[in-house]
């Protein structure tokens, strides 16, 4: 009996010990899913009362949108700290939808609600796992014409004019729009676009200029009792259910632009759960992601407030302040709800133009301004498709521009592949040389060979980062790429990512482009060279592994 006390002792002790490490381990969780739910609110209330003006839903629709969102997906989501909301994508296509509808609430709330069911069965498909096929240049096409499309149309708010259905109707009346400025709410419109642009950095480490510029332009015009526009009451009190009409005619008519919204809703909350996964090294499922993404947008269609997705500003800004669970959104949701209650008289007198500078300044953000630096060097058939995506998108009609530029993006590319083939005698699969394999076992594997066999584009840039997300005990990995065919823009910016990851693990890359085209295409790009320097890309691979060895001793 004596012998068996300390051992019932040793395992009392341990599970004490146990059990104080998970409530430390819960309390810091807490603690940093509370911190990051305030920043993650602090971005979010200015842009949901922004993208639910720019909507035509109004701003009591897009706040109460995040809050339900929120709410909703962290309540039955996975626990991942992935904040949810309305976006600047999905304002611009609820805007065409309310267009379409022509105005009238209960046709838009079920193009909505459609939307949202749409998104529930993409989920139970393999879609989510083939979004992230579709080609860099639609994509970049896309998101830079939503950018312009928000620019385009909050010009004329910005300077006390209406807000403008469309892009077109906006120009044409821009020289009226310009001779009947109204001088007070351009010089707080324009004072606001100030602060968003040049604030310090060392400000918005602490609050975001979007908050600050919304707070300060609202007490001024109060104090000076400007007379300009401002937002409409904002309903405090919960939103009221409303059951849709369902019409299979106009279930018929509107499919196009309800299954936009649900694609650009799943793909933008796929893009942040990647990114999420980066930064917090776990691994999201995407179909639950869609699921709850879809049935939370129900809700929201349902008590007429905005549709949302995955908002990667919101969520990245959570987790730089220490969220690690989905508490974060609920917190989030619930400071959200309180603010409603508390600043309700505020938030009516927030000017309209503060807002137009708001979107402008995201609508500035959202246009890939990246995609510059690489134009002159990019091939010519992705260029014309990212060109017509954005005409298309700006100037003709969003839902139509996507498939366009995804058709348009498949039948180059079909092209592109017919005037390179040529009929070779070779292995299906990359045989590696006795030297190769020598190198790699006299280095224990700290040199890493890899080849790229085959066509290095949009299509199969996922299988080929995802082969550098881990390479333990990996110093030197020298990658050769042999094909003739130029990269293109989906490919530089993965060769940008696989160089940012390897460097991430500490890990030298040396590039071996064996084609003399691709050779100087990639040495001629500052952007990449930038990354990698210029001694560190070859044309031969003896050259490469020469120079391993021997900065390996």
């Amino acid at each position: 009996m004596g012998a068996i006390a300390p051992i019932f002792l040793h395992i009392f002790k341990n599970k004490s010990l146990c059990y104080i490490k998970t409530m430390d381990k819960f309390k810091t969780n807490l603690k940093g899913d509370f911190f990051g739910a305030i920043t993650a609110s602090i971005i979010a209330f200015p842009q949901a009362l922004a993208f639910g003006v720019a909507s035509g839903l109004g701003a009591s629709a897009g706040l109460w949108g995040a809050i339900i969102l929120s709410l909703f997906t962290g309540i039955f989501g996975g626990n991942i700290p992935i904040v949810s909301g309305p976006t600047g994508p999905s304002s611009i296509i609820i805007a065409t939808i309310i267009l379409s509808m022509n105005n009238d609430i209960k046709s838009t709330i079920f193009v909505l609600f459609f939307a949202a069911i749409l998104q529930i069965i993409i989920s139970l498909t393999s879609i989510p796992k083939f979004i992230k096929y579709v080609p860099y240049p639609v994509i970049s096409g896309f998101l830079t014409g939503i950018g312009l499309i928000i620019i385009i149309l909050q010009i004329s708010p910005l300077l006390g004019g209406k807000i403008y259905a469309s892009t077109i109707e906006a120009i044409k009346n821009y020289p009226q729009i310009f001779s009947n400025i109204d001088i007070n709410s351009t010089i707080l419109g324009i004072s606001t676009l100030i602060i968003l642009f040049f604030m310090p950095k060392i400000i918005t480490r602490f609050l975001p200029s979007q908050l600050i510029a919304l707070v300060l332009m609202t007490l001024i015009s109060s104090i000076l009792n400007l007379n300009i526009e401002k937002i409409s009451s904002v309903s405090f009190s919960l939103p009221m259910l409303q059951m849709p009409n369902i019409s299979f005619n106009l279930m018929s008519t509107t499919l196009t632009l309800a299954l936009t919204l649900a694609f650009i809703s799943s793909s933008e909350s796929l893009l942040t759960g990647i990114i999420v996964d980066s930064l917090t090294k776990t691994k999201h499922n995407s179909k639950n992601l869609v699921l709850m993404q879809g049935l939370g947008n129900i809700f929201c269609a349902l008590t007429g407030s905005m549709n949302g997705a995955a908002a990667t500003m919101r969520s990245v800004a959570a987790i730089k302040n220490g969220s690690t669970t989905k508490l974060t959104q609920i917190f989030s949701a619930i400071i959200l709800i309180f603010v409603l209650l508390k600043f309700n008289d505020f938030i009516s007198q927030i000017p309209i133009c503060v807002l137009a500078a708001i979107l402008i300044k995201i609508g500035y953000d959202i246009l890939d301004l990246k995609v510059l630096k690489i134009l002159k060097h990019a091939p010519k058939d992705d260029l014309f498709v990212l060109l017509t995506v954005l005409f298309l998108t700006v100037f003709y009609n969003l839902v139509s521009a996507l498939g366009i530029g995804v058709v348009l993006a498949s039948l180059l590319y079909a092209k592109r592949l017919a005037d390179n083939t040529n009929i070779k005698n070779k292995n299906k699969f990359h045989n590696y040389t006795n030297d190769e394999i020598k190198t790699e076992k006299d280095s224990r594997y700290k040199i890493r060979i890899l080849h790229i066999d085959g066509q290095f584009f949009f299509g199969s840039i996922s299988q080929i980062v995802s082969h550098f997300d881990e390479l333990l005990e990996t110093k030197f990995v020298i990658l050769t790429y042999s094909s003739n065919s130029l990269l293109d823009m989906s490919a530089i910016f993965a060769l940008e990512d696989i160089i940012i990851r390897l460097k991430a693990q500490k890990i030298k890359l040396y590039l071996v482009l064996e084609n003399d085209e691709v050779y100087n295409q990639i040495k001629s790009m500052d952007e990449v060279v930038n990354y990698i320097d210029k001694e560190s890309i070859f044309n031969n691979e003896n050259e490469a592994i020469k120079l391993a060895k021997n900065n390996l001793k």
